[in-house]
């Protein structure tokens, strides 16, 4: 079983950066995919961005141009670099692992970290 460990999530006022991090406990590299999603209260879970196994990213159109993901797959860990904060960015942010067998997807998540930006 797979153990993903967010960190890097604080209070920030707007116009700032945080770098999230999402620890594996095992080898990330056969992950098909990881990603990072965010809920704020009174919403659904929705995906911030995501990078594949190629390392192709997708970004909402909400944080293009102000978030780049990456993946390390000698550290087993993912990143979430957030510049140009906004008081919307507010929220918990989780990370997700995506594993595809035999054409079913197993996917595996974070206990996530809060990210407060003040305005």
């Amino acid at each position: 079983q797979v153990q993903l460990v967010e960190s890097g999530g604080g209070l920030v006022q707007a116009g700032g950066s945080l770098r999230l991090s999402c620890a594996a406990s095992g080898s990330i590299s056969s992950f098909n995919a990881m990603g990072w999603y965010r809920q704020a209260p009174g919403n659904q879970r929705e995906l911030v961005a995501d990078i594949m196994i190629g390392l192709t990213t997708n970004y909402a159109d909400s944080v293009k141009g102000r978030f780049a993901i990456s993946r390390d797959n000698a550290k087993n860990t993912m990143y979430l670099q957030m510049n140009s904060l906004k008081p919307e960015d507010t929220a918990v942010y989780y990370c997700r692992a995506r594993r595809i067998l035999r054409g079913n997807p197993y996917d595996y998540w974070g206990q996530g970290t809060q990210v407060t930006v003040s305005s």
